[in-house]
């Protein structure tokens, strides 16, 4: 047992409790600090009210906005997003029996309409079949309602069949070239689900611009307001901090001015956004809608299109560099231009990789594989698809007629006139021809100046750029098949295939259309290709003022025939032409083809007065078209949303030349491209048959046609300064490249003789009397008369001894071109490699000259290309 311990046990210690009183401060009470404070205080009852009142107006405000920015969304949201806009599609493409084709070339076309081989496409579908091509349309097709089987034998369509029977053509499903979205923003896009997207082009976007996209609201309040704070530290806007609704909200519904309220309601419509839509859908708007940069006048909209525009492939196929890239160009698409800043597009490429690393979406091993991966582009091309002047061309054509919000609301389809591939070659010609332009304006600007002894120094004067216009028609239809407004859209966006300048020698075909006519009019005299007129220095009066124009280089030529006077372009004879027709009577042609501007003055013969290119074009279907002018059009339907027509566009004609004088024409106009002031175009390889006119005024020009194709080139300045080269040195070069890859094209590749009407004789004529020849005048040309105004005499029996002494003595007329290349058939072109044109312009023989000449055939001058005649004084042809 435990004695008891012996251990005291202390009591616990008092705890003094002290009362502490309180004392509440009412109204009538103050102390000596200051005032105390109470509800009935009036300072403490106006704050309050001035809460209240701010509070009520806030939550109206916010009440407002927020009903406000719903309904927009419901609104914007509620119905296709992206599918109401009008459509821009090119010309349909015609298939025809006999025609060199492949069936898998035919699926590419079919591909680029919206065709796919599995039968999902609402546009259509096709099926590769054993020497052939079975094509059937869609729901969405309203071109070609009906299925067609084309078979293909030797690279030949040898047959076609539909469920009506045999076809000889079809027309493939056509192209589309544009959408026009939101009533004014142009734009190309090609429209994905969020299923399509691939997982690593997510990745990209999210690792860079948005990486909490999936866990907030709409706005990442921590990220906004670091970015804040680094703006307010280095006192400038450096960092973003909108996440991907918050740039969707901006992008759909306000405009990118950077204000308070701007932000605030972004970031209203963010967080409604995501109480409203789905992650996904959120992302898969986004993805379609960010603008990605420019092409031409167009944006590239969407991931989809970018991949397209940027690497000509589909997205599901980009790899982690091309995603990168794309997703790196969101932050400032032209900044970051791939094609214009290859060096900041690469350290922004290889920025996001680093970026996927640290998220996860990529190890460091693939990102450093895909950061050695350099840039390979896809060749831009602005003008080859996008054909954006012609485009305006359309809108303004359209906008005059209906009503552009409808067209986009109700999704129109707007049928065009544009061909891709013809579109292609024009920008190919033009930027080749362009660059041989600018050459020769450097030369012309480049001056060697003396600086001291045996020092010179060389210096390129400054001056304006040139500019470019081609406008390309089917002469037989009015359709503008492709057209180049100017050198780079984005830099300008005047249109000079509609703008007025001076025509110069271009318009010289009308004075001699106009004397041809003399021949079914009953004037006297008539007038024919074999007529004399004189070309020597003149003075031109007309009330009471004088014209005196010269030929380039003052050199002149006496008595010519018309025929010649065309060919080379002699500024004098054409003038005299003109006065002894009448000029009332040229000018009133001239206004019959479309060329409004003209009066009835000296000058207006060497085409003094204002066209523009697309004037031009149709002025010159007269010739091209048997007489017949045919208004341009650039638009050949407009169909709703059903399908249904809603304007059908014809072009206007009306008949100007008889067809026999309209061939005359071209027959004429065949010997400037064979052996004149053309030549040029035959030395650059085109050796189709055609037709053409040089001209140079201020400018120069180039009008051509074959029997399938019109094609007109400007080249001058905006300023209206004179650029001092000739038509045949800038615009036929441009011309001729153009029409040798067109010709290559199977659409217009059968490029004909031209085909003369009834009434109209070839003769053979005598080079020296003009006469028809005989065998003993060997040397002859042929040309076409009207049946009945042709010459009646020949060489020898009609002149007597006169057309011995006249090919001894050259007592004869002067000669109507000059000889061909050896080896040449008369009227048969040169090829590129032709050996010499005889310069009109050399001194002519002398007298035992002449005298050999009747024994020994003479040999042509190894300069392949005639001293031209030139417009008004200025310059060559």
């Amino acid at each position: 047992m435990c004695a008891p311990s012996s251990k005291t046990v202390e009591a616990p210690p008092l705890i003094s409790i002290v009362a502490i009183r309180l004392k509440i401060p009412t109204g009538k009470q103050t102390g000596k600090s200051g005032r105390g404070w109470s509800f009935q205080d009036p300072l403490l009852r106006a704050a309050l009210v001035v809460f209240l009142v701010l509070a009520t107006v806030g939550g109206a405000f916010f009440t407002y906005y927020y009903v406000k920015f719903g309904r927009m969304i419901d609104q914007r949201f509620k119905g296709p997003v992206f599918g109401n806009s009008a459509r821009i599609y090119a010309v349909a493409r015609p298939v025809q029996v006999g025609e060199k084709i492949e069936p898998k070339e035919i699926a590419i076309q079919l591909r680029r309409a919206g065709y796919d081989q599995n039968g999902k496409s609402p546009m259509g579908s096709y099926r590769l079949l054993e020497g052939g091509i079975e094509i059937k349309p869609g729901s969405d097709s309203y071109h070609s309602p009906e299925s067609a089987t084309v078979r293909v034998r030797d690279g030949k369509v040898e047959s076609i069949t539909s469920k009506s029977g045999d076809l000889a053509a079809y027309e493939l499903e056509p192209q589309m070239i544009t959408s026009l979205f939101d009533a004014g923003e142009r734009s190309k896009r090609q429209l994905v689900t969020y299923d399509e997207i691939p997982k690593l082009m997510v990745d990209a976007v999210l690792a860079i611009e948005d990486r909490r996209f999936f866990q907030h609201g709409g706005v990442n309040f921590l990220r906004l307001a670091e970015a804040t704070w680094i703006d307010v530290i280095h006192g400038r806007h450096e960092q973003g901090g909108s996440t991907i609704t918050m740039q969707l909200s901006r992008k759909f519904f306000l405009t990118p001015e950077k204000t308070v309220k701007r932000k605030l309601s972004e970031m209203l419509i963010a967080v409604e956004m995501e109480q409203k839509l789905s992650k996904q859908q959120i992302f898969e708007f986004y993805a379609n809608r960010v603008d990605l940069g420019q092409r031409g006048s167009f944006t590239i909209s969407g991931f989809g299109q970018a991949a397209q525009a940027y690497f000509n492939k589909d997205l599901k196929d980009v790899t982690p560099a091309e995603a990168a890239l794309i997703a790196g160009i969101i932050q400032a698409p032209s900044y970051l231009s791939p094609y214009r800043h290859p060096e900041r597009a690469l350290e922004r490429r290889n920025l996001v990789l680093d970026s996927m690393v640290e998220t996860h979406a990529l190890t460091q091993a693939e990102a450093e594989k895909a950061k050695a991966t350099p840039l390979k582009l896809a060749p831009p091309n602005v003008e080859a698809s996008d054909a954006p002047y012609f485009v305006d061309l359309l809108r303004e054509t359209l906008i005059s007629k209906l009503d552009e919000r409808q067209m986009n609301d109700q999704g129109y389809r707007i049928y065009s006139t544009i061909d891709p591939d013809l579109q292609k070659a024009a920008a190919a010609a033009v930027q080749t021809g362009m660059k041989l332009v600018d050459d020769q304006v450097t030369k012309l600007r480049t001056k060697r100046t003396k600086i001291g002894k045996n020092k010179f120094e060389t210096k390129v004067l400054p001056g304006p750029q040139a500019q470019v216009a081609m406008v390309v028609m089917d002469p037989h239809t009015g359709e503008v098949l492709a057209l180049v407004g100017g050198r780079n859209y984005g830099v300008s966006q005047l249109n000079h295939a509609v703008a007025k300048r001076p025509t110069g020698s271009i318009f010289k075909p009308f004075v001699y259309a106009a004397a041809m006519n003399t021949a079914l009019d009953g004037a006297n005299p008539v007038f024919t290709p074999a007529t004399l007129v004189a070309d020597a220095p003149s003075t031109f009066a007309y009330g009471d003022q004088i014209y005196e124009p010269r030929n380039y280089k003052e050199e002149y030529h006496g008595d010519v025939t018309a025929r010649y006077a065309l060919a080379m372009s002699l500024n004098n004879a054409t003038v005299k032409l003109a006065e002894e027709v009448g000029y009332d009577k040229v000018s009133d042609l001239a206004k019959a083809a479309g060329i409004t501007s003209v009066k009835a003055t000296p000058a207006m013969a060497l085409g003094a007065y204002d066209a523009t290119p697309l004037d031009m074009a149709a002025a010159y279907t007269v010739f091209a078209n048997a007489g017949v002018r045919i208004s341009p059009t650039v638009v050949n339907s407009v169909r709703n949303a059903n399908g249904d027509i809603i304007l059908d566009f014809k072009p206007e004609t009306h008949p100007v030349l008889d067809p026999r004088v309209a061939y005359l024409m071209t027959d004429m106009m065949e010997g400037v491209m064979n052996y004149g002031t053309a030549y040029a175009v035959r030395q650059r390889g085109f050796t189709a048959p055609a037709a053409g006119k040089t001209g140079t005024s201020h400018d120069g020009w180039f009008a051509g046609y074959t029997s399938n194709l019109l094609c007109i080139v400007w080249v001058g300045y905006d300023d209206y300064s004179d650029i001092r080269l000739s038509g045949a040195q800038t615009a036929a070069p441009i011309w001729a490249e153009f029409m040798k890859k067109a010709v290559t094209l199977p659409q217009y590749a059968d490029a004909r003789p031209f085909l003369q009407p009834s009434g109209v004789v070839d003769v053979q004529l005598d080079k020296t009397t003009n006469l028809l020849a005989t065998p003993s005048c060997p040397e002859t040309y042929s040309a076409a008369f009207i049946a009945g105004t042709e010459p009646s005499e020949t060489c020898d029996q009609g002149a007597g001894m006169r057309g011995f002494f006249s090919r001894v003595f050259g007592l004869g007329g002067e000669k109507a071109l000059p000889p061909p290349p050896p080896g040449a058939q008369p009227g048969v072109p040169p090829g590129p490699t032709g050996t010499a044109v005889e310069d009109p312009s050399k001194k002519k023989k002398g007298f035992f000259g002449k005298i050999a000449g009747i024994f020994k055939d003479d040999k042509p001058s190894n300069d392949p290309q005639p001293k031209p005649a030139d417009t008004d004084g200025k310059g060559p042809q």
